[in-house]
């Protein structure tokens, strides 16, 4: 595992999405798993497609189905996913989570949570983060990459966008980057380098610095964070400090079904 550099922006504006599929791909997609959901055994497309995938695929598809007001196929998609569900612990028990906090019933809630850390913590965070250290704000989101992903051979490919906003009242330089990665099975990487997608940025007050990179995983979801190393470059004889980057998901599923910890 180790993060892989895409490409580099400055913006003022809000973090981007990432668009994923073309409309035409998502009708194509749309015909091949719904055909598969019909045949009422799910697993039936485990030979090229994991159940995790294939789960994402039906909530996408689900969406579309509602947008177009084509509430048959809705149904169908909607029973599908029950399916699903119902088959797997982390799903059914990620709906009794979200249920239990609509319906206010804590003790049941914090019974799930504990549940859920222990057979899938992952699960429990959002695919975005944000915190901010001594004024240096850093905001992070990543999105699952189906276009390079091969779930046959045990690559998954997530990008995710950084957006770091200085709202201290001193010049920062981001002088190194450490990532801690952690896939589905708790193998654990850390990756150091410097500066960020080859450079050193200088940051001003008020002034924000935004990139993207990408992180190849071998399973379908873990979870990544870390910290900046930075140095106030407008004070003499200052020492750098670490800024967070607090912990966020890397999941198939998306925020959609994130919950926080």
């Amino acid at each position: 595992m180790q993060s892989l550099s895409l490409s580099m922006s400055r913006k003022s504006g809000a973090l981007a999405d990432f668009g994923l599929h073309s409309t035409d791909a998502r009708r194509r997609r749309r015909s091949v798993i719904l055909a598969c959901a019909s045949e009422g055994d799910t697993r039936s497309t485990s030979s090229f497609l994991s159940r995790t995938q294939t789960y994402a695929l039906l909530k996408q598809q689900l969406q579309v189905a509602a947008k177009s007001e084509d509430y048959k196929e809705a149904a169908r998609i909607r029973d599908s996913l029950k399916l699903f569900e119902e088959e797997e612990p982390v799903l059914r028990l990620q709906r009794l989570l979200k249920e239990a906090i609509a319906q206010e019933r804590f003790q049941d809630a914090a019974s799930y949570r504990d549940e859920l850390k222990k057979i899938a913590p992952h699960s429990l965070l959002k695919c975005s983060s944000d915190a901010t250290t001594l004024g240096i704000r850093v905001q992070v989101r990543s999105v699952y990459i189906e276009g390079r992903s091969q779930p046959s051979k045990g690559l998954y490919f997530f990008a995710y966008r950084i957006r770091i906003t200085n709202n201290s009242d001193h010049t920062v330089q981001l002088l190194k980057r450490h990532w801690i990665i952690t896939d589905a099975n708790g193998r654990t990487e850390n990756v150091w380098g410097i500066g960020v997608v080859g450079e050193q940025p200088v940051i001003l007050p008020g002034n924000s610095f935004e990139y993207s990179s990408a992180c190849p995983l071998s399973t379908s979801n873990g979870r990544m964070e870390g910290d900046f190393e930075m140095i106030h470059i407008d004070r003499v004889g200052s020492r750098s400090f670490n800024v967070a980057i607090a912990p966020f998901s890397l999941s198939l599923l998306g925020d959609d079904d994130g919950l926080i910890i």
